[in-house]
């Protein structure tokens, strides 16, 4: 795993622990946006994996129907 890889691993597990936490729970998928995202960029690398995780995130609205969303 490249360092920029963990770094964006880090940003993500700090969102989870300090900023997620003053959110009320509001997720619409499983596994959640925080948990994808971190899947995706150990699996893709931190471009791809980002990218995926930025259309995930823009999904999570009232427009769409949620539910179980796996990486592919």
């Amino acid at each position: 795993m490249k360092i920029i890889d963990k770094a964006v691993i880090r940003l993500i597990l700090f969102y989870r622990k300090y900023i997620s936490p003053l959110k009320k729970p509001c997720c619409r998928f499983y596994p959640t946006c925080s948990q994808y995202a971190i899947s995706a960029v150990k699996k893709y690398g931190a471009f791809k994996g980002g990218f995926l995780a930025v259309k995930r995130i823009l999904r999570c609205n009232p427009l769409f129907k949620g539910g179980y969303d796996p990486l592919k």
